[in-house]
């Protein structure tokens, strides 16, 4: 990218930061009109009456932002992608935001959420004459996205520091192949999330709630496959980028399959929310998902991108390194939440 190039993302990042900032602040008043608050309780990891639904900053911000970002700079998108995209992340957003006021039962959420992801995915084929067959995966991934970020969403700051390194890193992936729209896009996204971030770092004023958990899953999902139509090769440092909550929530679904229970129940299970039963803060428990992102997946996803032919073999190594790491840390965490309360169960 040229410095020209970059100036423009700039500008257009610090807009998407501007904008989460005030629309998160209207949605703390907003929620606290409406009652919007999440209590504390058994299953979860906060302890004083909080607002939800911060997340609509970071939709504001994209729904503004990204249509202009991946329309203005070289390497644009073709205006049916950049319009799927929208309309995708306008129907993940408005039923996030119902549930948010009125909670939904899981299949029409899940319907939803696989109606934009297909739309996206569609456009996303067609504008790149790719084979049909893809579409499946991609719908089934991106759904997987969006549920995913919304179960890693469970303490003060998480989710949203992870939206803002995964996202800058595609936009660091995609600026390294020539790409300034793409990399102009994610750093935009990641801009979104600081501004979110600002009000949900400890002690979190205001939860991100399903408006922004489903959309951050969506965003981060559409980035990584348009990396993916761009160079195939790429979506294995995409993925390494995603590794500690992708490792996190599929193992932890994978536990509750085994252990017969329901997927979709509430519960306090992923790694995250034992580091907190174990006795850490949310500060410390969001810092060991920060430290495993910028000092191993980050290093580790560059390299892949410097050395494609050995993009996947380390790919798979980072996740046998994250499935190793999280079964150590949970035993780990369990025994010491044991003694402290007898009851805890695994």
């Amino acid at each position: 990218m040229s410095s020209a190039e970059y100036a423009t993302s700039l500008g257009w990042s610090l807009v998407a930061l501007v904008l989460a900032v005030v629309v998160v602040r209207i949605a703390i008043s907003y929620a606290r009109r409406r009652g919007m608050l999440d209590q504390p309780g058994q299953r979860r990891s906060h302890t004083l009456p909080t607002p939800r639904g911060g997340g609509i900053g970071i939709v504001a911000a994209c729904v503004v932002v990204l249509p202009g970002v991946l329309r203005s700079l070289p390497g644009a998108w073709p205006v049916q992608v950049v319009a799927a995209l929208a309309i995708a992340l306008l129907l993940v957003a408005a039923i996030g935001w119902w549930d948010d006021h009125r909670p939904l039962r899981q299949w029409p959420r899940l319907g939803v959420q696989l109606l934009a992801t297909g739309l996206f995915g569609a456009a996303l084929l067609a504008s790149a004459d790719l084979s049909w067959w893809w579409w499946p995966l991609l719908v089934l991934a991106g759904g997987w996205s969006i549920n995913l970020h919304n179960f890693m969403d469970g303490i003060d700051a998480l989710l949203a520091q992870q939206g803002i390194v995964v996202a800058a890193g595609i936009g660091c992936l995609a600026a390294s192949v020539a790409q300034p729209a793409l990399a102009g896009a994610g750093f935009a996204v990641a801009a979104a999330c600081l501004g979110f971030w600002f009000y949900n770092r400890p002690p979190a004023r205001i939860f991100m709630g399903d408006v922004g958990s489903g959309s951050v899953g969506l965003l981060l999902f559409a980035l990584a496959a348009m990396l993916w139509r761009i160079q195939p090769a790429l979506l294995w440092p995409a993925l390494i980028l995603g590794s500690s909550f992708i490792a996190d929530a599929s193992l932890t679904l994978l536990n509750r399959f085994l252990h017969g229970r329901r997927w979709y129940a509430p519960h306090r299970e992923h790694l995250y929310q034992w580091l907190v039963r174990s006795g850490r803060t949310h500060r410390r428990a969001a810092g060991w998902y920060l430290c495993w992102n910028l000092l191993f997946a980050a290093p580790v996803a560059f390299a892949a991108r410097l050395h494609p032919a050995m993009a996947l073999p380390a790919c798979l190594a980072v996740y046998t390194a994250a499935g190793a790491t999280w079964i150590v840390i949970k035993r780990r965490c369990v025994r010491r939440a044991s003694q402290k309360d007898r009851h805890v169960t695994p």
